[in-house]
């Protein structure tokens, strides 16, 4: 995973995927429920972008947090947000859009 380091405030899907499997990292995405139940990542959690700050009780504290949404113009705002708040976040660049090109598992309904 020599594109990211813990730390940095963004990831790309290959790296993000690598972390995940290898059980170092979260992924939330925080799209609308319409969104996601149009198709989603294999092991994502949901919570949409207006109930995070309300909801972070239920984000990990002690793991790296992948943030997805559709092209990553929110979850990079929301990953902004979480840093702020102390969590480890990370931005997935180009969000579900480049996970689909990348060909990664898409689970739908």
């Amino acid at each position: 995973m020599a594109g990211f380091n813990r730390g940095d405030d963004e990831v790309s899907v290959a790296d993000a995927t690598a972390l995940i499997s290898a059980g170092a990292g979260w992924l939330l995405d925080v799209r609308e429920q319409y969104e996601w139940d149009a198709g989603h990542a294999t092991g994502a959690h949901h919570i949409p972008m207006q109930d995070v700050g309300v909801r972070s009780d239920e984000l990990p504290e002690d793991e790296q947090i992948f943030v997805i949404c559709h092209t990553g113009a929110r979850s990079a705002m929301v990953t902004n947000a979480l840093r702020r708040a102390g969590f480890e976040a990370a931005n997935v660049v180009g969000g579900m859009d480049a996970w689909q090109r990348a060909g990664e598992e898409v689970v739908r309904g």
